[in-house]
């Protein structure tokens, strides 16, 4: 499934708090936006996004110190 020329795109929000005096990220949410064929293969983008986080760099690197989440958006091509 397609990913590149802007088809995935992701949105991040995070939630800062106080750890003691000092601001601290403490949640990461990121909405996926994935523009898909009316045909898609809703099973396999639930499947990938199931376990994309364990095989990403970011991810990796700062959980479980950060909680972090994902939804995946579908917008019709």
């Amino acid at each position: 499934m397609p990913a590149d020329d802007g088809r995935l795109v992701g949105l991040a929000e995070g939630e800062v708090g106080l750890d003691g005096k000092t601001l601290v990220l403490q949640r990461i949410h990121v909405r996926f936006e994935l523009q898909v064929d009316p045909d898609a293969d809703r099973a396999t983008i639930d499947r990938v996004h199931g376990f994309f986080a364990d095989r990403c760099p970011v991810y990796r690197s700062i959980h479980p110190q950060i909680h972090c989440s994902t939804e995946v958006t579908l917008v019709e091509a």
